[in-house]
């Protein structure tokens, strides 16, 4: 599925699971795969700098074709050798 935002959007896979709220989609932000992030508001805690609550309004759309990342941020791996 495409999940899209007024912050951005990305396409990833998805399941139904009984404990979502219906009209509710959950997304776990700390992967990259999903990079959740994107969708969200990066404000901070002015204080506390902890980051805003993670919730939005979003769109789903059926198909997309998730971005395949091997990496934190899409990078590219380096091997190590020893």
């Amino acid at each position: 599925v495409t999940v899209e935002s007024r912050r951005g959007k990305i396409a990833l896979y998805a399941r139904v699971d009984g404990n979502v709220p219906i009209g509710a989609v959950f997304i776990p932000f700390a992967y990259y795969e999903a990079a959740a992030n994107m969708l969200t508001n990066p404000a901070l805690d002015p204080f506390g700098k902890i980051p805003e609550f993670k919730y939005c309004a979003v769109r789903l759309k059926k198909g997309g074709t998730p971005t395949r990342l091997t990496t934190y941020g899409g990078g590219q791996a380096k091997m190590v050798t020893a």
